[in-house]
């Protein structure tokens, strides 16, 4: 096994961190490392920058946009990305629609969307949860009756993230509501979210973002060939998606600058006159957390290997780094709001420049990152998974 990079991968690296100390906009940077919200359009002008340097995309196969890139440095391109403080692009068209498109879709569904997500044209949400459907992704309740031509939808979905900026959306509905096993009868559908019928509706955070929306379903006309793959095999979709998004949970760049942000605020913040990065206690925090980070890292480069040697995706273990990255996240977001204290209060006023900014964007961030143990399957579910398919428990 070979953890180390190769000179060729090295240099890479550099490529990728000098493109972006040059083209990454000072004004998007500065939003990311101050857990500032970002517009729909900071997202579609970063996108547009990365499209004509031809990175939008570079898990595509090159025929459809794609860089030709390996595993490795895909790998590369993520943590630079994420220790620069540039913004992940919203997974929902280019990292979960798309592959799922690639791999289902006709030949017309893909020459009518593929290239518009790679050119960041249209803007994609994801429809999976509703009200009585989050972890039990199978009990879906919004319906989609079949009449002529078209498919007549109903329902609802929640906690839909960037729903209000939603050109396009993808939906699991239930086609079958008699279906003897509930998977059965699943079915996933394209919809234009301009369509009469659909109604978004904000959910407003405690810190009084709006993130996430409720969508409903009104007798909402959508074209048979809106369908993905199969009528009642949705489900074989839903499942390739997940895995999709579980891969790049894990996320060590962002965490590896995120920690180094924690090192600076405790330098700054004072307990009993002197800097908390002095405290005994809390530097062994900080450590501790250093130390599940690097293993997190390795474990990741064990992949990588993997992968380099096999040229096979890795299995139901890949599981690890969804559990281990987001208790990371989640470690690290609780370590800042202790060395911030009262100062992470959210609204507290602006009056010592970006320090300020900073720290009262702590708190929201804090429960924010609440949710990264749930999301792309919660993990007691993926320790559920590992359990069952890698240990044969």
């Amino acid at each position: 096994m070979d953890l180390n990079y190769s000179q060729e991968e090295t240099k890479f690296r550099e490529e990728v961190h000098h493109w972006l100390k040059f083209n990454l906009p000072e004004d998007i940077r500065q939003k990311v490392v101050s857990y500032q919200e970002l517009t729909k359009e900071d997202y579609q002008r970063w996108h547009k920058i990365l499209a004509a340097k031809g990175w939008s995309v570079p898990h595509w196969p090159v025929e459809w946009g794609g860089t030709g890139w390996d595993m490795t440095q895909r790998y590369i391109y993520d943590e630079e990305f994420a220790l620069a403080g540039a913004p992940r692009l919203p997974p929902f068209g280019p990292a979960m629609c798309a592959p799922v498109l690639l791999k289902f879709g006709t030949s017309a569904q893909k020459e009518q969307y593929l290239p518009r997500i790679r050119e960041g044209d249209d803007f994609w949400v994801q429809g999976y949860s509703e009200p009585g459907a989050g972890s039990d992704l199978a009990a879906v309740k919004t319906r989609a009756e079949r009449v002529g031509d078209h498919y007549v939808i109903n329902g609802q979905k929640i906690w839909t993230t960037m729903g209000q900026h939603g050109d396009w959306i993808f939906c699991l509905v239930r086609t079958d509501p008699l279906a003897e096993k509930r998977q059965e009868g699943i079915s996933f559908i394209l919809m234009n979210m301009e369509t009469p019928g659909i109604t978004v509706r904000p959910l407003i955070l405690m810190d009084g973002g709006h993130e996430v929306n409720e969508i409903f379903f009104d007798n909402v006309k959508v074209p048979v060939q809106n369908l993905v793959y199969e009528e009642n095999k949705g489900w074989t979709v839903a499942k390739y998606l997940l895995g999709h998004e579980r891969m790049g949970s894990g996320s060590v760049g962002a965490s590896r600058r995120e920690l180094a942000a924690l090192r600076a605020l405790a330098q700054r913040e004072l307990k009993n006159g002197k800097p908390l990065i002095e405290d005994l206690r809390f530097k062994d925090k900080i450590s501790r957390v250093e130390i599940e980070l690097d293993a997190l890292e390795i474990t990741s480069m064990r992949f990588l290997d993997q992968m380099r040697r096999t040229g096979q995706a890795p299995g139901a273990d890949v599981s690890m780094l969804k559990i281990r990255g987001t208790e990371i996240q989640q470690m690290i977001t609780e370590l800042a709001m202790q060395a911030a204290g009262p100062h992470a209060q959210p609204f507290k006023s602006v009056s010592h420049g970006s320090i300020d900014s900073f720290t009262s964007r702590l708190a929201p961030r804090y429960f924010n990152f609440r949710k990264a143990s749930i999301y792309a399957g919660s993990n007691e579910i993926q320790r559920n998974i590992i359990a069952k398919m890698s240990l044969g428990l």
